[in-house]
């Protein structure tokens, strides 16, 4: 068993504040870990043993079992397509274009997805289907990169393709596998939940996911077919941010504003995880892995973002001209009411403690 996979119930505490006048008027709470690619706590905040469900933040090891099965040159897929398997993307026509070109190398249709459609999250997008009078497709799906990417693995593994999100079938058993050997768990020890998009969703100690994302960014010691997946997956996202998510979003602003030195990808219900590459905070530094969970899922969309990059700040990962750059999602954000009246702010509330 892992030395970080214990029986300890969640222990949320605050990360988040809004004020009104000088009253505190709502408080996120969360947690946060932060660990080295050798398992070592390095930082946290709250219970870094915490179980939850990594959401969409396990989409870069989902993709990890395509590219070790020769993948990318059996279907000459590109890093650019690459990067679509590993996103929750916005919906843009480059994104569509992006994930048509990689189904027709695979072979597939978008008729082949299991995933439903939904809206798609940039709303330029949103507004030109509305104007055509058209319905969003299994494409405009943030997650219908991973989909794809699936099929391709079944069809990799000569697997049938109608029931490939089933934990049971043998792609997500696979996916199961690696992403436990990432996260330095038995597969027995993961919890298993149905994602939105209907695939299997991973639960695990934040202390885990923080753990196999250091690995994701820091693979030495790995074997030689899992450290160049890893490093195929890191240069792919770095390379093409905008593929991972989309406009105005936080993993692509990252990504753009500190290229090499941060990984990022966000999951549902406020789960946020990033890898932090070895000698970026300083000549010698550790690589990090991060993962972080607001207690409530963060419907409002105000607490995570300033969260992540108040992490990066305490961390000094972020300089000042950068921290400028993403001042409009956080650390500190001020309210004002529909006349532009200011009504109060939002701010972080902790202080990371380190190991």
């Amino acid at each position: 068993m892992s030395k970080s996979l214990q029986n300890t119930e969640h222990s949320y505490l605050p990360l988040f504040q809004t004020t009104r006048g000088e009253v505190v008027e709502s408080v996120h709470y969360g947690a946060i870990a932060i660990v080295d690619s050798s398992g070592n706590l390095y930082a946290h905040y709250g219970n870094p043993n915490a179980i939850n469900f990594l959401r969409s933040s396990a989409k870069p090891f989902q993709s990890i079992p395509l590219i070790e099965m020769n993948g990318l040159e059996k279907f000459n897929i590109t890093e650019k397509e690459l990067a679509i398997t590993c996103a929750s993307h916005s919906g843009t026509d480059r994104h569509l274009k992006t994930i048509h070109s990689l189904q027709q190398k695979i072979g597939i249709s978008e008729s082949d997805l299991l995933c439903c459609t939904h809206q798609p999250f940039d709303l330029a997008t949103r507004a030109i289907l509305r104007d055509r009078g058209e319905q969003p497709s299994p494409n405009h799906h943030n997650c219908s990169g991973k989909h794809t990417g699936m099929l391709a693995q079944a069809k990799l593994l000569g697997e049938n393709l109608e029931k490939y999100t089933e934990i049971e079938h043998p792609v997500q058993q696979q996916i199961r596998n690696v992403f436990a050997e990432m996260c330095s768990l038995e597969p027995s020890q993961i919890r298993v939940g149905r994602d939105g998009c209907s695939v299997p969703a991973f639960g695990i100690p934040l202390h885990n996911a923080a753990w196999g994302w250091a690995r994701l960014v820091n693979p030495d010691g790995l074997s030689g077919s899992r450290k160049n997946a890893c490093q195929q997956i890191i240069s792919a996202m770095t390379t093409y941010p905008f593929q991972v998510a989309g406009p105005g979003r936080l993993d692509t602003r990252l990504m753009k504003i500190a290229p090499g030195k941060i990984i990022s990808k966000a999951g549902a219900e406020a789960f946020q995880s990033a890898g932090i590459p070895k000698n970026v905070l300083s000549p010698g530094s550790p690589a990090l892995g991060i993962a972080l969970k607001i207690a409530d899922g963060d419907q409002g969309k105000r607490a995570r973002r300033a969260v992540m990059i108040e992490i990066l700040n305490q961390l000094g990962v972020l300089k000042s001209d950068q921290q400028k750059s993403l001042s409009d999602l956080g650390p500190d954000i001020t309210y004002r009411n529909q006349c532009g009246l200011v009504t109060g702010d939002g701010k972080p509330c902790f202080q990371l403690q380190y190991s």
